[in-house]
């Protein structure tokens, strides 16, 4: 067990070290004002060296409101660790064990390694054990099994909500194992996150069509109000896939030279009905309910209220979205359950040998969770990949004006549909019409994005949503 300094002083606390280096994560949601940070929990991994201290803070940012939970995982060295100068967030002064470096967790190889050790089940520390606060670790492993060390890690950049470490594994005998991936989740929020749920149950049901779940790592902390306790998945350790583009660039490339991805398209619906079945077996479905019904349908007025306020121009468009939302109130609506949330051209890996292979089963980042895990309509991941075909389609032509590939997405649309219906059968009007719905909602959305973010890209959205409607009223 590691040597814990009770009654040491440290110059600068380990919070006010955070709070100054945290403003500048790209996970930070408090943009534009300072952190005030407060421990809610926290545990640690062991060092089988004993150099290297390695805890993980849980702490609650209380400048905004609603408060949030982060996860921090650091690491306290004696020496500066060669190569992680873009980690550390600055030195403290110990007074037992003198000046110490502290390192954000995810690039240092000790703390992966002790995080990759508990959630592969080998094991976990008595320090990791222990209870700070209401703190307690629990460790969920999937039927998908890899064994060994690690011997290497890499910090993926560009993430905006998490952290993800790939990492390569020595198996026990000596000779490399199977690499792997951990995400480690920065935001915290009360509830299982549904990236671990969903994909474990694909794994558990036995699917290829998504990677190879091995565990995860979940805890208990402080609520942020006080009096009770919240938990929540912390780390997710699955298959890496290396050496394989997404469907976004491999579309992309095929659009951009003309080259029919029809056949393609068919085999991503099919693919996309295969997960969908498999989530009805593995974690049930339940009736459409009227408060589901009601919920849907005030989110999709107020969606367009939202783009209207961005660009007014659509307001010329109230009838036929009135007529949309009207009638879909009146559709008849088929079972609900769980579904990807989130599903694109961007979320589906083109692994030879293997076909597509969806991932990041998390959903919206940014919505709330209690939103996110709610089981909800198969036709809205329908209806976000048949606007990634058309946002391919789009791109193609703002990058060259001269070329039109309408009627390339036009052909993957109508292919992805009927994979899809070969699975999970014909649709009939009601389907249809509620996947019109559900693109319409996901068009106005787009205009949102586009608006505040790349206004340039609004034409693609604003044309699908002329496109929808005048598909509507025929």
């Amino acid at each position: 067990m590691a040597i814990v300094h009770k009654g040491a002083s440290i110059v600068p606390t380990k919070t006010e070290l955070v709070a100054a280096w945290m403003p500048e994560q790209r996970w930070y949601h408090g943009k534009g004002h300072e952190p005030r940070l407060r421990r809610v929990g926290g545990f640690r991994f062991e060092d089988p060296e004993g150099e290297v201290g390695i805890e993980t803070l849980l702490l609650v940012d209380e400048a905004p409101s609603p408060p949030v939970v982060y996860q921090v995982p650091l690491t306290y060295r004696g020496a500066p660790l060669d190569g992680a100068e873009r980690a550390l967030l600055g030195t403290m002064e110990h007074s037992v064990l003198g000046t110490r470096w502290v390192y954000d967790g995810p690039h240092d190889p000790a703390y992966v390694s002790g995080l990759v050790t508990t959630i592969l089940g080998d094991g976990v520390s008595d320090e990791a054990q222990a209870s700070v606060g209401s703190n307690e670790l629990a460790v969920g492993t999937s039927t998908g099994h890899v064994a060994g060390t690690v011997s290497s890690s890499t910090v993926l950049t560009g993430e905006q909500s998490n952290t993800s470490i790939i990492c390569r594994m020595t198996s026990p005998g000596g000779g490399p194992a199977e690499p792997l991936i951990v995400k480690v989740f920065r935001t915290l929020q009360d509830g299982d996150n549904p990236d671990v749920v969903v994909q474990s149950a694909l794994t558990e049901a036995g699917s290829a069509r998504v990677p190879v779940a091995f565990g995860h790592l979940a805890g208990r902390w402080d609520a942020p109000t006080g009096g009770t306790t919240q938990h929540g998945h912390l780390a997710f350790a699955q298959e890496f896939i290396p050496g394989v583009e997404d469907a976004w660039r491999v579309a992309l490339v095929a659009a951009a030279s003309g080259h029919d991805f029809a056949a393609r398209a068919r085999e991503l619906g099919v693919v996309t009905a295969q997960i969908h079945t498999t989530l009805a077996e593995a974690l049930g479905t339940e009736p459409a309910s009227p408060e589901a019904r009601e919920r849907l349908v005030a989110s999709m007025r107020e969606r367009y209220a939202a783009a209207v306020a961005l660009v007014p121009e659509l307001a010329s468009r109230s009838a036929g979205v009135t007529r949309v939302l009207d009638g879909l109130a009146a559709l008849r609506w088929p079972p609900l359950q769980r579904i990807h949330g989130d599903y694109h051209l961007g979320q589906v890996l083109d692994v030879p040998e293997r076909g597509w292979v969806a991932l990041d089963f998390e959903g919206e980042p940014l919505r709330p969770l209690a939103e996110r895990v709610r089981p909800d309509l198969p036709a809205r991941d329908v209806a976000g990949m048949l606007r990634s075909f058309d946002y391919v389609a789009g791109s193609v032509h703002l990058a060259d004006p001269a070329l039109d590939a309408g009627p390339w997405a036009a052909a993957c649309r109508a292919a992805f549909l009927d994979g899809y219906a070969s699975v999970a059968g014909d649709p009939d009007d009601n389907s249809r019409a509620l996947t019109r719905a559900l693109e319409l909602d996901k068009a106005l959305y787009e205009v949102v994005y586009e608006a505040r973010n790349r206004p340039s890209w609004l034409p693609i959205p604003l044309g699908a949503i002329d496109r929808l409607l005048t598909e509507e009223g025929a």
